[in-house]
């Protein structure tokens, strides 16, 4: 077809590729002079017609998208031709390689050029997201990733292109799905044909996974549907851990929007991270905490304080308190009513003062404090015998966005006394704050905001 004119303004130059069905070209728009990619569709014997669906589908979405990281739709129309017969999408044309074929001429990236083009990228598809419905890619990979040479201190300009296998939400109620998208770059639940925003974070995932890497993510090993690239990369503890974010297997695991994973990876780099040595990366030795966690749960049990000398001072004056109300309360009940029933009541919130401190007591001798996380929600608890109170009402696992570790630190009160402030670890879940202190040492802390880094993905700030 190199020199053939479509529609009386398309004249052919080159192929630019092949697949089941549809070929694409760059072409010359006889008009304006302008170099345009032009798509076709055409019947053959592998002809479908959920091809056609897809085709028309990628160009209606085309048409509705405007962004200068997105082509640009220009035309749509049958294609009679005596050696063709199909349809044809003209779209702009960009003039930048693919990362593939960067990659495969020998271009390399740093860690920093990976971070810039992940944030372009994810710019990208908070956009598609955004639009009404939202608009899912489906088949982000490094050849439908375009980009242009290195501009001063710029990776260069990044482009996503392909929009063959795109979805919309609507699209998606009532209709049958088609496996569509990239073997090692489709998260699990597209191969059960579901795609949400979520989805398009995972190939993201798997393709910054091969840009570190420079192995495809299909070649490389898994272990529970999860890819194990770490030891084939030297990234920082952080960036590890938002990329395995990026890529968890379970979607209530993995970022939820592309806001989300764009707020996490400008906080690798904003935060002032917490430095961790390999000995305060496991359970400081003589410490009572209790760590379960798996794929699906993380819990802490953390016991109380024990006894400690305040306690005897506290237990006197509890004993003693408990007793003057007891003897108060037993007075009023024995007085002439209806007064013994005033001065009964009025001892109401003497004795929830006097339990209190009892109750405090045999928290600190046999209580425990217990964080519970699990793919729906965020819990904070304290337990005695067996029944819990809770501390923070519960959140949505979701909304668990930054990790927050304070030291030992001091202040003044009103009387100008200086006062220790303990340190402490939290957890922010949107406006919702869990702090864990509970009397742990500094190693005890610094062991939790690691595990806990490590389990959720998110970087540790101070």
């Amino acid at each position: 077809m190199i020199g053939q004119i479509i529609s009386d303004r398309y004249e052919i130059q080159k192929q630019l590729g092949k697949k089941a069905g549809r070929q694409t070209f760059l072409a010359r728009d006889l008009q304006t002079q302008e170099l345009v990619v032009i798509k076709l569709l055409t019947f053959g014997e592998d002809f479908e017609w959920k091809h056609l669906e897809l085709f028309e589908r990628e160009a209606q979405t085309l048409r509705n998208l405007y962004h200068p990281a997105i082509p640009r739709y220009l035309n749509y129309f049958d294609v009679n031709l005596q050696n063709v017969k199909g349809f044809a999408l003209v779209q702009t044309y960009i003039d930048a390689k693919s990362l593939e074929e960067q990659l495969s001429s020998g271009r390399t990236f740093n860690q920093e050029e990976v971070k810039e083009l992940a944030k372009s990228l994810l710019e990208i598809l908070i956009y598609l997201h955004r639009q009404n419905p939202p608009v899912i890619h489906r088949d982000i990979k490094p050849s439908n990733i375009l980009l242009t040479d290195r501009s001063g201190h710029s990776v260069g300009q990044v482009y996503l292109v392909d929009f063959g296998a795109v979805q919309t939400l609507a699209s998606r109620e009532g209709a049958t799905m088609t496996l569509v998208g990239t073997y090692g770059y489709m998260p699990p639940e597209q191969f059960g044909g579901r795609a949400v925003p979520a989805s398009d974070l995972y190939s993201l995932g798997a393709t910054l996974i091969y840009l570190f890497t420079g192995i495809p993510p299909a070649d490389l090993p898994q272990k529970d549907l999860r890819i194990e690239f770490e030891k084939f990369t030297n990234l920082s503890p952080t960036l590890r851990n938002w990329l395995r974010r990026m890529t968890e297997p379970s979607l209530e695991r993995r970022f939820q929007s592309a806001e989300q994973a764009l707020q996490a990876l400008e906080a690798l780099e904003s935060s002032q991270l917490v430095p961790l040595t390999p000995s305060e990366i496991s359970q400081p030795f003589g410490s009572k905490i209790l760590l379960y966690k798996d794929s699906e749960k993380f819990e802490l049990i953390v016991p109380a304080e024990g006894f400690h000398p305040g306690l005897v001072f506290l237990g006197a004056f509890a004993i003693a308190w408990n007793s003057f109300i007891f003897f108060w309360t037993s007075m009023a009940l024995t007085a002439p009513s209806p007064g013994n029933l005033f001065f009964a009541l009025f001892s109401l919130p003497f004795w929830a003062a006097g339990i209190s401190m009892i109750i405090k007591i045999l928290f600190s001798l046999f209580g425990r404090n217990i964080l519970h996380i699990d793919r729906e929600q965020i819990s904070l608890a304290k337990e005695l015998f067996g029944f819990r109170y809770p501390q923070s009402r519960s959140f949505p696992r979701q909304g668990i966005n930054k990790l927050q570790r304070a030291n030992l630190s001091y202040t003044k009160n009103s009387d100008g006394d200086r006062v220790s402030i303990p340190p402490s670890l939290i957890i922010w879940a949107g406006t919702q704050k869990y702090r864990l202190d509970f009397h742990l040492s500094e190693p005890e802390l610094d062991w939790i905001a690691y595990e806990l880094s490590d389990w959720l993905g998110l970087p540790i700030s101070n």
